[in-house]
């Protein structure tokens, strides 16, 4: 299973966007983690496709999430960024070349496409099984307790480019 970045930087804007008091410009979410505010916007604009995310327009607009991050399982911004179809799609190779099956005996799938579909049903399953409320609880488990209210802080804080704040810097920076 290979997803694009999309999703990993969507699933990070979703854990952020749990921290926010007001909407977050895209901007702003492209700066913390130091990406391309284009490709970003599309991920942003994929989870807004989805109703995972809403845009509230005007000069402190951005965006936020829809419901509660309890509510938002992995599964949802997979599915919003990189789609819903399977993993595997069966192209019936048993019904071709000098031994093939013929198609009114394949009554079923062939035993390939039964597992694929299973490893991709308990993959799916998996990601269900995990909010993004699950995901933020990890941040400050992983980075300590006041990660995420660093993050709070630091998107409260002066745009690009401004270092007057003196606030806590992320990733190094």
């Amino acid at each position: 299973m290979k997803l694009s970045g999309g999703v990993e930087w969507a699933l990070h804007c979703c854990v952020v966007l749990t921290t926010a008091t007001e909407p977050v410009p895209a901007a702003r979410l492209a700066e913390l983690h130091d990406v391309s505010g284009s490709y970003l916007a599309k991920q942003l604009q994929a989870l807004s496709r989805a109703g995972l995310v809403t845009s509230v327009q005007g000069k402190a607009g951005g965006y936020v999430l829809t419901r509660a991050p309890e509510l938002i399982t992995m599964l949802d911004v997979v599915t919003a960024v990189d789609g819903a179809q399977p993993a595997f799609v069966c192209t019936e190779i048993r019904q071709r070349g000098p031994l093939a099956t013929p198609q009114e005996a394949c009554t079923r799938p062939c035993p390939v496409a039964r597992a694929m579909a299973g490893a991709d049903a308990a993959w799916r399953a998996a990601l269900e099984a995990i909010s993004i409320a699950d995901l933020a609880r990890g941040v400050d488990d992983d980075y300590g307790p006041t990660a995420l209210a660093g993050i709070r802080a630091w998107l409260g804080g002066p745009a690009e480019g401004d270092t007057a704040s003196g606030g806590q810097q992320l990733n190094g920076r």
